[in-house]
């Protein structure tokens, strides 16, 4: 038996009648903004060759690492799935995915795919596997219109800006072909040189020798591999970059003597590197991201705690993102002093900061972010882009850091149809926690309203410098 699919208006606001209503209002004010989306990873591609999307697997399924991990925990095989199996028959991992949908319950999946199923494509009965040919068969033929190519899905929802982000290694083709193809639509890359300065990133020594034949730097030498970052940021930037992101283990940092850096990048390059070493290289590297910065202006995200590829074997088989990465403890007072004793007072420096470690927002984020000028938070990120996660970052670092050292919401998402669906989710928890301020009188009613804009709109276009 079908049961209905239907989005209540009052969604994520608060239980309490008076507080609910505030929240309406705040949200209605709000819920039509533009959205910003200043980091993500979805496919520019998509947008260069304004291409249909083939089938509702290909949209929904295949990119969603959310969605691996979920099923895969219950013994779902990925390959089923079309990961890693191009023979896969599309329909039938619906239908896999279609009788499974049920685990997502209480999950931010269920919210934001529930929100597409009904707000993107008009359906009216949940999602289960005796819905699953009428789910495919309406999303399918709904993606061979015009109306659901990318460039148009983007204007439909809004989308100001929207940043991809790529390898010091990628020539940015596609941006470019975006650029050149005279549609206005807004999107920009951000320069993520994991594969280059991770020496434990596979393929490291590969990728230096890349590095090396795209600048025309020698990146054997320290002098000639910082030149190499600087002109890739320089060419990034004129693709229309205006951030750096930095995805590290942990966020330690270092400030080594030029003498000391050139000796560790002998090291790390010698064949010889420790795991202390690659450690204290990736360190020294963020530093000196940190001082690039300082001089091309681009914004600096550190988005560290991640054990990466935690399943050697599903790794070895289907490789990165597949929902085998883990939030790790992460240390960030006393790791960041180094970078922090040089930059930390320069107000032009703009750094953006990042935890799966919630146990870090109210112990040192946001008394770290409430005092130097260079630091901001990040939104709740990843595992915690939830509603309960966002409002244990609201609740845990406003009293110390404020709103205006936070930079509203990124959905750094590969989903496309879930950047939408994220942001609602995000613009209807944020004026849930502004309303309960006013129902307290901790806030008036117009500075809720602001803060409201803020946080869905303003802040993160000052922060990003879009």
């Amino acid at each position: 038996m079908t049961k209905p699919l239907y989005l209540h208006p009052d969604r994520l606001f608060p239980a309490d009648p008076a507080v609910r209503a505030v929240a309406r209002d705040l949200y209605a004010a709000v819920a039509g903004l533009p959205i910003l989306s200043p980091h993500g990873h979805t496919d520019p591609a998509w947008f260069a060759r304004n291409e249909p999307f083939g089938n509702a697997t290909e949209l929904l399924l295949v990119p969603d690492h959310y969605l691996f991990r979920m099923l895969y925990s219950q013994g779902v095989a990925m390959e089923d799935l079309g990961v890693g199996n191009p023979d896969a028959d599309p329909r039938e991992a619906w239908r896999i995915f279609a009788r499974n949908f049920f685990l997502f319950r209480g999950t931010p999946s269920r919210m934001w795919l529930d929100w597409v199923f009904a707000e993107a494509f008009g359906l009216d009965v949940q999602l289960s596997g005796g819905t699953a040919d009428l789910y495919y068969d309406t999303i399918t033929e709904a993606l061979k219109t015009d109306a659901f190519r990318p460039r148009a899905l983007f204007n439909r929802y809004g989308i100001e800006v929207l940043a991809t982000t790529e390898s010091p290694l990628d020539d940015l083709a596609h941006h470019r072909q975006i650029r050149d193809s005279g549609w206005e639509g807004r999107v920009i890359t951000a320069y993520r040189p994991d594969p280059v300065v991770d020496p434990e990133f596979e393929g490291f020594a590969g990728n230096l020798a890349r590095f090396s034949d795209l600048t025309g730097e020698d990146c054997s030498s320290w002098k000639g591999y910082l030149a190499a970052h600087r002109q890739r940021r320089a060419f990034f930037k004129a693709a229309g970059a205006t951030s750096t992101d930095h995805g590290h283990p942990t966020a330690v940092t270092a400030d080594l003597s030029p003498t000391e850096a050139e000796a560790l990048f002998a090291c790390v390059t010698g064949g010889d590197c420790t795991a202390a070493d690659a450690e204290l290289f990736r360190a020294q590297m963020l530093t000196e991201m940190a001082a690039m910065s300082l001089d091309d202006g681009l914004v600096m995200q550190i988005h560290p705690g991640s054990f990466r590829n935690h399943n050697a074997q599903v790794f070895k088989q289907f490789g990165r993102d597949k929902g085998a990465d883990i939030p790790m403890r992460t240390d960030y007072v006393h790791a960041l002093k180094p970078l922090l004793d040089r930059f930390g007072n320069e107000a032009r420096l703009s750094i953006i900061l990042f935890t799966l470690d919630e146990s870090a927002y109210a112990r040192e984020l946001a008394p770290l972010a409430g005092h130097y000028p260079c630091l901001k938070l990040g939104p709740a990120w990843w595992f915690h882009d939830s509603p309960e996660g966002m409002r244990r970052f609201r609740h845990m670092v406003t009293e110390t850091a404020g709103f205006y050292n936070t930079v509203g919401f990124n959905d750094d998402t590969r989903a496309f149809l879930s950047i939408p669906a994220r942001h609602d989710v995000a613009r209807r928890v944020d004026c849930g926690f502004l309303a309960g301020l006013v129902a307290e009188h901790r806030l008036e009613d117009w500075e809720a309203a602001e803060l409201a804009r803020g946080l869905a709109y303003d802040f993160a276009k000052a922060a990003y410098r879009l």
